[in-house]
């Protein structure tokens, strides 16, 4: 059984011991790919120095995240691109738009996000779309630059119904992750709705822990919960959602 993490900061372990544990714990559940988002400048040499050490674990993935956009983000920007143009990156990611803690840097928000979709498309990448309280100004964007090279995946999905149809109309994989498991998220019920085809797991480590786990902090290995109650609400084994959700991995990041 191979489990795929397509969105977890595992990086920001930085003591090699617990690093280790965590990654053995990953094997011992049976998730063997890990792809990692940056969020800034600062982190890339994290993502890039874990992916180098586990090459055929770990994929790294490169973008600004939205909360990471100020005042200085053209100059974060270039400095993600010009690593992004050099190095293997399987995604530009994570992008796009955050209006839950601040709205101060909307318009730069905006920009940056279109920018990076120019990125990928000039790449041909696939992009990892952060979105919290943001829906209608991230399909604003994609249904303004929507095209066939447009493609990747709703990072943390937690819409409504409605919300995913569009999502995968417009040519994108549902990432779903710990708020699976929370009863009162009304997320199973949505994804009860959608055809596996459509869905990616994730964890978001080391954030949004799955129960039994909640409140504590999240690891891939963890994923495993996810995995197990998505099973439950599809009626189906673990194997075959392990089987089906890392095939669909592999259309996406193209490994």
């Amino acid at each position: 059984m191979i489990l795929t993490d397509t969105h977890t900061h595992i990086y920001y372990e930085t003591d090699e011991e617990k690093l280790a544990q965590q990654m053995q714990r990953c094997r011992e559940n049976g998730i063997h790919r890990l792809f990692l988002p940056n969020v800034n400048s600062a982190s890339i040499p994290l993502v890039l120095g874990l992916s180098k050490r586990y090459p055929e674990v770990c994929f790294p993935m490169l973008g600004l995240h939205p909360c990471d956009v100020k005042e200085d983000y053209e100059k974060e920007l270039s400095q993600i691109y010009e690593v992004a143009e050099k190095e293997r990156v399987y995604a530009i990611g994570e992008i796009g738009m955050d209006l839950y803690w601040d709205k101060t840097f909307i318009k730069e928000q905006q920009h940056s996000f279109r920018t990076q979709i120019a990125w990928a498309k000039e790449l041909d990448l696939p992009i990892v779309i952060h979105c919290r309280d943001a829906f209608e100004e991230v399909f604003e964007v994609l249904e303004d630059l929507k095209d066939e090279k447009l493609r990747g995946i709703f990072h943390c999905f937690t819409g409504n119904l409605e919300q995913a149809q569009k999502v995968i109309q417009l040519n994108f994989y549902l990432g779903i992750g710990g708020v699976l498991t929370y009863k009162k998220a009304g997320l199973a019920e949505v994804i009860q709705d959608i055809d596996l085809k459509h869905l990616v797991l994730e964890t978001d480590a080391p954030y949004l822990a799955p129960v039994p786990y909640r409140g504590k902090p999240n690891e891939s290995a963890y994923l495993i919960h996810v995995a197990q109650k998505l099973a439950v609400i599809k009626g189906m084994s673990l194997e075959q959602v392990a089987e089906i959700t890392t095939a669909n991995s592999i259309k996406v990041f193209g490994v």
